[in-house]
C-alpha cells in the first residue's frame, strides 16, 4: 500500500473554484466537496498512510531570498480563508491530518517526505496539479492529477515538457514560472529551454557554453546567466 501525500491548498482551492458562487450555502458545499474529494482519493489509492500537507506559517525561505516570489499571485478568497479551519477539521475527522513546517512551503514538506520514504522502499503518491512535483517522479514516486485522473509519469513529462523528470529543475530555471513570479531567462520558453538542455545536457553546460550560442538567444543567456543559480534554488524542492 502506498503513502498518499495530498497538496492541501492545491486540492482545496481547486474545489473551491469549482463550486458555483450562486450556491445557496456555498461554504457548506465547498466543505462537503473537499471531504468527498479526499474520500475519493482514499478509495482509489488505498494508502497505508495519508496526510494533508499545508503551507507553513510566516514567509517561506523563497520569499525571504527572492522578494518577488509569488508577488502577483492572487490571495486566498476571504470566504475560503474563513472556512479553511473547518475544512481541515472535517478532513481530519476522516483520518487525514494536517502537516506543515514554519518557513517552508507544502511542496518542500511533500518532497522531504517523498524522498525519505521512497528511499526506504515505500511507494509514494503525490496528489497535486503543480508541475514542480514533476522533478520528483521516479520508480517509487508517482504524481497524480486528481481532478483529471491523469498520472503524470515519466512518459507524460517527456511528452509535455520535452525533458526527463531529472531535467525539470534545469528546464524551469531557464524557462521560469510565471505563476511563481520566477522569470528565468527573458523570452526563453519551455520549448527553447528543452532544446537547450537536449543540445548541452544540463543547465551548467548551457551556462558554460552561453558564449558559443549565436544570435539573440545567446545574448539573452549571457545577460541572464548570473541569475540562473538563484532560479535553480527557487525551483528546486527542498528534500531535507
Amino acid at each position: 500500500m502506498p503513502i498518499l501525500l495530498i497538496d492541501g491548498l492545491n486540492l482545496i482551492r481547486r474545489v473551491h473554484a469549482g463550486v458555483p458562487e450562486v450556491s445557496e450555502d456555498r461554504d457548506e458545499a465547498v466543505l462537503k466537496a473537499c471531504v468527498a474529494s479526499v474520500r475519493r482519493a482514499l478509495r482509489k489509492h488505498q494508502p497505508s498512510h495519508a496526510v494533508l500537507v499545508m503551507e507553513g506559517s510566516g514567509l517561506s525561505w523563497r520569499s525571504r531570498e527572492y522578494p518577488d516570489y509569488k508577488r502577483d499571485r492572487l490571495p486566498m478568497p476571504n470566504d475560503l480563508a474563513a472556512e479553511l479551519p473547518k475544512i481541515k477539521d472535517a478532513v481530519s475527522e476522516i483520518g487525514v491530518h494536517e502537516l506543515s513546517a514554519a518557513g517552508f512551503e507544502a511542496d518542500d514538506v511533500i518532497a522531504s517526505i517523498a524522498k525519505r520514504t521512497s528511499d526506504l522502499g515505500f511507494e509514494v503518491i503525490i496528489l497535486s496539479t503543480d508541475k514542480s512535483f514533476c522533478q520528483l517522479v521516479s520508480p517509487r514516486i508517482t504524481l497524480v492529477d486528481h481532478f483529471n485522473n491523469i498520472v503524470r509519469n515519466r512518459a507524460w513529462i517527456q511528452e509535455r515538457y520535452g525533458v526527463t523528470p531529472e531535467q525539470m529543475v534545469d528546464l524551469m530555471s531557464l524557462a521560469g514560472d510565471s505563476s511563481l513570479g520566477i522569470p528565468g531567462i527573458r523570452s526563453v520558453g519551455v520549448r527553447t529551454a528543452a532544446r537547450l538542455i537536449d543540445d548541452f545536457g544540463d543547465l551548467d553546460s548551457v551556462i558554460n557554453h552561453a558564449c558559443e550560442i549565436p544570435g539573440k538567444l545567446g545574448e539573452k543567456l549571457r545577460e541572464g546567466s548570473e541569475t540562473l543559480p538563484l532560479m535553480r534554488r527557487l525551483v528546486s524542492l527542498r528534500q531535507d
